[in-house]
């Protein structure tokens, strides 16, 4: 048995085909705007879920005094 054929070049990941589309639809201003709407998103996720954290922690702290 051979091993499969090394190949040269990468074959581009889905998000830089996507990357790739949405420059060519969109001005760069839109695609600046929309990258930091994303980031916003995923940064407020990340704060949701650390409050979500602090809750339990609270609780369980407050739950071993009683």
């Amino acid at each position: 048995m051979q091993a499969a054929p090394v190949r040269a070049t990468a074959i581009p990941s889905f998000t830089t085909a996507l990357r790739a589309v949405e420059s060519l639809l969109m001005s760069s201003g839109q695609r600046t705007a929309r990258r930091n709407a994303w980031t916003s998103v995923l940064e407020d996720r990340r704060r949701a879920k650390d409050r979500v954290e602090a809750q339990q922690i609270v609780e369980q702290a407050l739950a071993r005094r009683s």
